[in-house]
């Protein structure tokens, strides 16, 4: 297998991606039983400074991330935050879901199987449940933090041990 030069690895993200709107995403119950496109949007991956860019600004509400992220990837047509702000909430998942998927961030399902079965989201889980945490504070722990409390737990007789 040959080594793949800077260029080529750029230039997935400079690529632009097609992507078909149904007709019962843009208008449901307009024309119940009617399958069809409403049209076309073109979209671009996010890049690693969009969603730094995106994580800054919205913070922690969670719509005006999704919101964001639409805007950013959005190349045709152009909208404002305030205009993808102001699609329906159906129109803006499905192209939450299409943007998260050419950007290499969507979870197939065995991915989630996996990534909820492994021993350090059990351990966070477990973390988040008998300490109180947040998902974000959990998520700042280094997994020397993360076993020196779980160890702390089951010392204490407090803690529910973790199926190895």
């Amino acid at each position: 297998m040959a080594n793949l030069s800077a260029e080529e690895l750029l230039a997935g993200a400079a690529g632009t991606f097609t992507v078909a709107l149904p007709s019962s995403v843009l208008r449901p119950g307009a024309e119940e039983g009617v399958v069809g496109t409403a049209g076309e949007v073109v979209l671009r991956p996010l890049q690693i400074r969009d969603v730094e860019r995106v994580s800054r600004a919205a913070k922690e509400q969670r719509v005006l991330t999704s919101v964001l992220m639409v805007q950013q990837a959005l190349v045709t047509p152009k909208l404002s935050v305030e205009q993808v702000g102001s699609l329906s909430a159906g129109v803006v998942q499905f192209l939450l879901e299409k943007v998260n998927a050419i950007s290499g961030l969507s979870l197939g399902e065995d991915d989630l199987d996996r990534a909820v079965k492994a021993p350090l989201a059990k351990a966070c889980f477990v973390l988040a449940r008998e300490f109180g945490w947040t998902p974000a504070e959990c998520s700042e722990l280094t997994v020397g933090q993360v076993l020196l409390y779980l160890e702390m737990l089951a010392r204490n007789g407090q803690g529910e041990a973790l199926e190895r």
